[in-house]
């Protein structure tokens, strides 16, 4: 698969050249900026200490900003099932939007073909599994919030890139908002871990905020019309779904 991209290296990334079979994850982001320009300029500056692989502008252009064998300083401190430091192991995607800081928008159409396109290549290339298609609040709950619920995951999932659950909306729509009792929302717990979400790098919080910002980061993924932090039954519904396809 071939498709225009444009080269502007970051300076932010570890010398040390990985192997190709280290490469597991894709993990999509925000900028969180108000402008391509911005984020851009902060992707590609030494003194800020990030970058990505990939940089998706407003028009859909896609932007190399460091090459695929090189690790960048995209994920921070991060976990997912049995990995931590997902940098080494995972090629990060910045998509221009403003984010939940200044006026969180919808990604444009061009963004979400170049979303697709790049994607399908880095999957085939690296051997990339479903499973482990990412956003930066799945593998860091309890600090991130990128690339958000208006993230289009579900259209993602319709091309082949990533999971999604199978469920008559009218199901759905029955169960928000439902109740669930201690148990359920124990197992609905369990359900995350198995997944891949974790409880590392949580030890400043109380129980009852991290179960918050894990259901809230499940929820930006999967839930992404209703992300209010509380378990209910439409939740649990999804989980034990998606549980059932990822096996």
């Amino acid at each position: 698969m071939s498709f225009k991209q444009t080269l502007k290296y970051s300076p932010n990334f570890d010398l040390k050249k990985r192997g190709k079979s280290q490469i597991k994850f894709l993990v999509f982001h925000y900028t969180g900026m108000k402008s391509d320009t911005g984020a851009l300029n902060k992707l590609t500056n030494l003194k800020s200490k990030v970058s990505s692989h990939y940089f998706i502008n407003k028009n859909g252009e896609i932007i190399v900003l460091v090459p695929d064998l090189y690790v960048a300083w995209h994920a921070g401190k991060s976990y997912w099932k049995n990995y931590n430091s997902l940098n080494k192991h995972s090629i990060g995607i910045e998509v221009s939007n403003p984010g939940h800081q200044y006026n969180y928008k919808i990604f444009s159409k061009k963004q979400i073909r170049s979303i697709i396109k790049l994607s399908k290549y880095l999957i085939k290339k690296y051997k990339i599994n479903n499973k482990n298609i990412l956003g930066h609040s799945d593998i860091a709950p309890f600090r991130k919030k990128d690339p958000g619920e208006k993230f289009p995951w579900k259209i993602l999932a319709k091309n082949k890139i990533g999971v999604w659950y199978s469920l008559p909306n009218l199901i759905l729509k029955k169960n928000r908002l439902k109740k669930t009792d201690y148990k359920t929302n124990n197992n609905f717990i369990k359900n995350l871990i198995k997944i891949g979400y974790t409880f590392k790098n949580s030890k400043i919080l109380k129980k009852n905020q991290i179960i918050k910002l894990l259901t809230k980061s499940f929820q930006r993924r999967y839930r992404q019309n209703l992300v209010n932090g509380k378990i209910d039954k439409e939740c649990v519904l999804i989980s034990e779904n998606l549980l059932k396809k990822l096996k």
